[in-house]
């Protein structure tokens, strides 16, 4: 464990409160105390390091120059908020970032009364901070009062279409608002895209520089509060740069860009628009993600996410890998298969190296596209790339495919296109907590009439039902696959192509039937062992479609058994829904079959690790030996039947 740094000044700072009484001069001074304070922490928990260095500067003034929590300070995705919540009372508990128990690693309601809005996911911030300003003008009553409204919103995330909707809104309606475009030209993969290049050309080269000696020369014509001059300052700063013509166009006043690290510049201009702006207002603040630890700075994502690393060297303390990941797997095989397909394209939503398609990237660039932080507009594209003839893979997480199901009904499956979705982080997915887990993809896919869902129990039914996908082509077709490492089976050299809505048995027994769909089939077959031993040997399934059901290999399960059990990892709605639609429509249920479904909880789970998430969720091997035994009625003493 690393030595604690040594912050004396932020060790007089409890809450936001208390940077009131600080000097500019030991405001700055707190940033740098306050930066060693986070890659400490995270060194120790792991975590979002790159984007919580990048805004240090501007989470002090923001604190120092607002009265939080009556204004409510608003962070877009909020992976960047831990100096936040160090500022806000949380620094005792900054070391349990993400563990079972401790803080979230997002912002979250129910955590503090300085999080208004919780988050996780992007180009939210701008949206709730009108609602706020909205509720504010009409009386409403919260936690903390209502006072202004601050959303800080990057670049990355202000590409998203529900940004410009909450930006047209706000300029519409026109009131007090404030929104801090953090533009540090690295969301989670470098920017893409028009809107990327659009922000670049404002600070780029010479006007920068010029703009960054002219807000300093502001700052001294300007006498405390700061009330005279105010409109020309902010007329000079705006006039030495070649943009905001677009943000004007919505309605808002344009600011900027400023430096995000120079405190000379960010708490006079923060001060100036707090006391000036009267309807809504942009400030873009240019920063540097990473920003003063070298090895973030130099790391290709910036830091984006780590594992627990040596603070000195930057070297993350990961576990040794026994099996390939699921998503390096799904990244291998479909980059194999296009070196025999010239059809196949790959689409991702922001996340090229979290879905495995880096690879794809480097050997067909020309074919792997990242839309950005555009769900929807990715989807469409898809759909889009099928009706032309290609066969492209719609790559995202599940929680994020979730922002485009719109297009997956309307533009994909409606028109019964051969897009084929990836979906990764299937399943409970640990630290990022529930905001990240995949828990709804198989209900909201397999009720879409013509879809095909799967989901791999291995590594190896993984690369074959890569190769299923890339052979349908009669409609869309789905398969879902966990976050990290495989089971440690034989990957085959090639993948088989499935029989479309086909399952497989894989343990004959008696009693009771276990009909797996999913990764959980590892804990049904420890599950098994232990019930062999007390004398029970159930048949063991692998469903490997959740639409269309194997119907024939259920109907036998159902009539050569006293007890039919479906595991899933998936919530209420998804796989054993189907199951028992399929068991009650055939009239199975009138035979005395007793049926049981396994699936996710109706409650959303808090981070820890996911063995605990599924202990909580109880679907481990232990608890599905004890559906077992309570379904068919044997009474347990201890581990042991009676």
């Amino acid at each position: 464990m690393s030595a604690r740094p040594d912050t004396p000044l932020l060790d007089r700072v409890n809450k936001p409160e208390d940077l009131k009484h600080l000097s500019d001069a030991e405001l700055a001074q707190l940033a740098d105390e306050l930066r060693t304070e986070t890659i400490s922490a995270v060194s120790e928990t792991g975590g979002h390091l790159g984007a919580g260095l990048g805004v240090v500067e501007l989470t002090v003034a923001l604190h120092a120059v607002f009265d939080t929590p009556k204004d409510k300070l608003i962070w877009d995705v909020s992976h960047q908020c831990y100096p936040h919540k160090i500022l806000t009372g949380r620094r005792d508990r900054i070391r349990t970032l993400r563990m079972k128990d401790g803080l979230s690693g997002f912002t979250k309601r129910s955590e503090s009364v300085f999080d208004p809005f919780g988050a996780a996911h992007s180009s939210t911030s701008i949206s709730a901070a009108l609602g706020f300003s909205v509720a504010r003008d009409l009386g409403g009553q919260c936690e903390g009062g209502l006072g202004d409204a601050i959303a800080v919103i990057g670049d990355g995330s202000i590409s998203a279409g529900m940004a410009y909707e909450a930006m047209n809104n706000a300029g519409h309606l026109g009131k007090r608002l404030f929104v801090i475009l953090n533009d540090n030209d690295m969301s989670i993969a470098p920017p893409v895209g028009a809107m990327s290049s659009y922000l670049s050309r404002l600070y780029a080269g010479e006007p920068f520089q010029e703009l960054k000696a002219a807000a300093k020369g502001a700052v001294s014509l300007l006498p405390e509060p700061f009330r005279e001059g105010a409109k020309r300052a902010k007329d000079m700063l705006k006039g030495m740069t070649v943009g905001g013509t677009l943000f004007e166009a919505l309605g808002f006043s344009y600011l900027g860009p400023i430096d995000g690290h120079d405190m000379e510049q960010l708490l006079p201009v923060l001060r100036t628009v707090q006391e000036r702006a009267t309807g809504p207002m942009l400030l873009h603040v240019v920063t540097q993600k990473g920003k003063g630890y070298g090895p973030a700075e130099a790391a290709r994502d910036k830091g984006h996410a780590t594992a627990k690393f040596d603070v000195p060297t930057g070297k993350q303390q990961k576990a040794p890998s026994n099996a390939p990941s699921y998503t390096s797997v799904f990244g291998q095989t479909l980059t194999e298969m296009a070196a025999e397909d010239d059809k196949i394209v790959a689409v991702t939503a922001a996340m090229p190296d979290g879905t495995g398609l880096n690879l794809f990237a480097e050997r067909y660039p020309s074919r792997c596209f990242d839309v950005a932080i555009a769900e929807q507009h990715g989807v469409t594209f898809c759909a889009g790339l099928a009706a032309g003839g290609m066969k492209p893979f719609c790559t995202m997480y599940s929680t994020f495919l979730q922002r485009g199901y719109d297009q997956v009904v309307h533009d994909v499956a409606i028109q019964r296109l051969p897009v084929r979705f990836a979906i990764d982080r299937a399943g409970l997915v640990g630290a990022d907590g529930a905001t990240h887990a995949g828990s709804f993809d198989i209900a909201y896919m397999a009720n879409l009439p013509g879809m095909v869902v799967m989901a791999a129990a291995d590594e190896a039914e993984l690369k074959h039902m890569v190769a299923t996908a890339v052979a349908h082509d009669e409609g869309p077709i789905a398969f879902r696959y966990p976050r990290g490492e495989g089971v440690g089976v034989e990957l085959p050299e090639r993948g088989e192509v499935l029989e479309i809505g086909k399952g497989r048995m894989i343990q004959e027994g008696k009693r009771v039937a276990l009909l797996s769909f999913g990764t959980r089939l590892e804990e049904v077959r420890k599950a098994a062992e232990s019930l062999s031993a007390k004398g029970i040997t159930p048949t063991i399934a692998d469903a490997r479609f959740a639409k269309p059901l194997d119907r024939d290999m259920i109907l036998s399960l159902a009539a050569n058994h006293e007890a039919l059990i479906t595991i899933e990892e998936g919530a209420v709605g998804g796989f054993g829904s189907h199951v028992a639609q399929l068991l009650a429509e055939e009239g199975v249920f009138d035979g005395g079959l007793k049926y049981r479904s396994m699936v996710l909880p109706d409650i959303f789970i808090d981070q820890a690790s996911p063995r605990d998430m599924y202990e909580v969720a109880a679907m481990n091997a232990e608890q599905i030996e004890t559906k077992v035994l309570d379904t068919l009625g044997i009474a347990q003493i201890g581990n042991k039947s009676a």
